[in-house]
């Protein structure tokens, strides 16, 4: 038998078109999938409980080692619509901010953002359970990403969409998550990993049939909101992100 690689994937649905690609490609043969949110697949990537990831970039400064794998990524170029602030009070006047635990880049991009592009110094309190959302009231705002975002849009008074923050910011796309191992895989797999995601985001509108959702569009989603390629402007996104990651370190409590 073949020693299979170990690969993590988001139980979100940004990761449909990777997962619909991964299943329909002879790569599933070569690979143990897990699923899970990002913060845990990050730290079994950290752990080594797994060989590669969709996992938040925000991880890469804490990896001894990490190979970018495939072409493509969890990223935006304007509104993400699933990572977004929530609150019930304009951001100016936001004194605490709850920070979803599921997160590891969108509770550090929402503390960039405001503390270098709104300027306002809220505190921080690092969300331990689900039930975080039903606090977002009053001067209290939320960071909330991946499916639920799309219910707490239709809960909360103000959102502020933190790609589109990040764009008018600096100008560059941003990158949420990328494909990243904590080895060096075979070349032969990486090869068919990617042609698995391309195969995956050229089918689209199979996506949207198997995944039947009432409060967003999805094509919409996955055509004009989240964007794949792991490009030129999307690297130089994301290194700047990564250099604005340690200057950002506010009172959390």
């Amino acid at each position: 038998m073949r020693n299979k690689i170990s690969v993590g994937i988001i139980d979100y649905l940004n990761v449909k078109p990777f997962l619909y690609g991964i299943k329909h490609s002879s790569v599933i043969e070569d690979i143990d999938l897990v699923e899970t949110y990002p913060s845990s697949l990050a730290q079994m990537l950290l752990a080594g409980e797994v060989d590669l990831g969709i996992v938040p970039v925000a991880i890469i400064p804490e990896m001894k080692e990490y190979y970018m794998v495939t072409d493509y990524c969890i990223g935006c170029n304007g509104p993400v619509a699933t990572v977004c602030l929530f609150s019930e009070v304009p951001v100016n006047r936001i004194e605490r901010v709850l920070l979803d635990y599921q997160s590891k880049t969108s509770v550090a991009l929402a503390k960039i953002l405001l503390q270098k592009y709104w300027r306002v110094s809220p505190s921080f309190e690092d969300a331990k359970e689900e039930g975080f959302r039903s606090r977002i009231s009053g001067t209290t705002a939320g960071v909330v990403i991946g499916d639920r975002a799309f219910d707490q849009r239709t809960r909360s008074t103000y959102r502020y969409d933190l790609g589109e923050a990040w764009k008018d910011f600096t100008g560059l796309p941003f990158v949420f998550a990328a494909w990243i191992a904590n080895k060096p895989l075979p070349d032969g797999f990486i090869h068919a990993f990617n042609e698995a995601n391309a195969f995956g985001l050229m089918h689209i509108d199979e996506v949207v049939q198997e995944n039947p959702y009432k409060l967003f569009d999805l094509k919409q989603y996955y055509k004009y909101n989240v964007n794949y390629v792991l490009d030129e402007n999307k690297k130089a996104g994301l290194d700047a992100f990564l250099r604005l990651l340690e200057t950002a370190k506010p009172r959390v409590i």
